[in-house]
């Protein structure tokens, strides 16, 4: 394992201060040119230089014609240039001293005998002049905070904490609107590839030191370095977890695999027994490996497997019961200090048992701090699951019956729906051992839902999702304490 993150051979490639850009052009269907228009969008702080053998000037940058011909040596060079032509400009980087490299291009490994032939060649150049790449068949990095982004697709959304490691070139560039809208974003997220020279335990041991990232989310096809793997993995579950999402175990998603990327897949039962081993939490789909990531980097350690559920509905409550004891969690009953300490403020309509149900009640203060703060507070419960309902609709229905101007509308629903997310989010810090956690049936972009996720309060958009990313975060912390327990001993 590395010590420090700058030991990282990834280091370099995902934090360069220059880059070298070859295949970019002035013609914006060319692959090159929409992985430069990406990096220039979200506003790269280091050195460009786009190397074309005709253009002078490429998306208003200086171009050369040769990498010799550069000012200096990058720190990165990114290739997206023909198959035929990959090894002699990477042949030439080396010449000019460029040590690092991502490898865009595909038509090696995954491409049949001739591209196993290719892929040697080009790796004996890097091995020739010391160069670490990404690649080839990949699409590289993404590095939110450093401005950073040579794929396809602009970047959406604030940085975050989700460190991704790829065998999918696509999976880095086509989630950042996907991670945006769950209240996510990466830290760092890196495509591998044909793992031809850098793979996927360096991602780990990079994301596993990188100060920004406080879940690792993995998607594999394939492990060639089994040992390192595990060890990699052992040493850094104890303080980080891991998320895989591991798509080869089936003969479809194994001859997916091997025609993507090229990788060597194996039976689901061997990589349930390495991920067991390593500490790591398996996902079954995309969805929860994020789900679950959006649960271990945004709430504590609960203390036990007890739900409190807070609905305003009996249908809503029940769906998540059912729910949590799927995902083997328990919903203890509401002890008579708690029902008595709620009963001035729940209509009598409500239900005081677990799923507590409002039923009709208002938008008030009360309902979006005083009960979930009683309820957080009751000693037979170590997690709160409230159904979020609070639709702007409704909102401007009440403001327009209290003879609220029209045109002042918009601003006080506004700060009414921001007023209670952030009395909800504040939960947080009075009961700091308790994870808090909700759900809806509306639209995650709804005002008063997305106030909460930006503020760090995990929503999910059904209670199925919730209740399975609880365990996730359960089955993280006990199989981290018993590892633990086993060194005491």
């Amino acid at each position: 394992m590395i010590r420090s993150i700058e030991e990282s051979p990834l280091y370099p490639i995902i934090n360069p201060r220059s880059i070298a850009f070859f295949g970019a052009s002035n013609n914006f269907l060319r692959m090159g040119s929409m992985m430069l228009s990406s990096v220039q969008a979200l506003g790269y702080e280091g050195k460009i230089y786009p190397v074309h053998t005709k253009e002078k000037e490429v998306r208003g940058l200086p171009a050369y014609a040769a990498v010799a011909d550069l000012p200096e040596a990058p720190d990165l060079a990114i290739i997206v240039l023909p198959t035929d032509i990959v090894c002699q400009t990477l042949e030439d980087c080396g010449k000019k001293g460029i040590r690092r490299a991502i490898v865009v291009s595909g038509g090696f490994r995954e491409a049949g005998p001739e591209g196993v032939e290719r892929q040697k060649q080009l790796t004996a150049v890097a091995r020739r002049y010391g160069i670490r790449f990404l690649g080839p068949n990949c699409l590289g990095i993404a590095n939110p905070y450093r401005k950073l982004n040579p794929t396809t697709i602009t970047a959406e959304g604030d940085p975050g904490f989700v460190g991704l490691a790829s065998q999918s070139g696509s999976f880095i560039t086509q989630m950042f609107n996907y991670l945006h809208r769950q209240g996510l974003g990466f830290s760092a997220a890196v495509s591998v590839g044909n793992e031809a020279n850098l793979d996927i335990v360096d991602c780990l041991e990079y994301l596993g030191a990188c100060p920004y990232t406080k879940v690792i989310t993995l998607y594999i096809e394939g492990i060639t370095r089994g040992k390192a793997f595990v060890e990699a993995a052992r040493a850094i579950t104890p303080h980080k977890p891991i998320v895989a999402l591991y798509v080869g175990g089936s003969e479809a998603g194994r001859k997916a695999g091997l025609s993507h990327t090229g990788s060597l897949s194996g039976p689901n039962e061997i990589y349930d027994g390495i991920f067991r081993q390593c500490g790591i939490l398996r996902a079954q789909t995309l969805a929860e490996m994020f789900d679950y990531a959006l649960a271990l980097g945004t709430l504590p350690k609960p203390a036990g497997n007890r739900v409190v559920i807070q609905t305003h509905s009996g249908g809503p409550g029940a769906t998540a019961a059912d729910a949590c004891g799927r995902a083997g969690l328990t919903l203890p009953a509401l002890s008579a200090d708690t029902v008595e300490k709620l009963k001035p403020m729940i209509p009598k309509t409500a239900s005081t048992a677990n799923p507590l149900d409002l039923t009709y009640s208002l938008n008030s203060s009360e309902n979006f701090y005083n009960i979930p703060d009683i309820l957080l507070g009751e000693k037979n419960a170590d997690v709160l699951l409230a159904y979020i309902l609070s639709p702007g609709i409704f909102v401007d229905r009440v403001l327009r019956e209290m003879g609220v101007p029209e045109e002042a509308i918009p601003a006080e629903r506004e700060r009414l729906l921001a007023q209670h997310a952030a009395e909800f989010a504040s939960l947080r810090e009075l009961h700091p051992d308790k994870p808090v956690v909700g759900f809806t049936y509306r639209s995650l972009q709804e005002k008063m839902v997305r106030s909460l996720l930006d503020r760090g309060v995990p929503v999910f958009p059904d209670p199925e999702r919730a209740a399975r990313a609880i365990a996730a975060l359960l089955q993280y912390h006990r199989g981290r304490d018993k590892a633990a327990a086993g060194k005491r001993r």
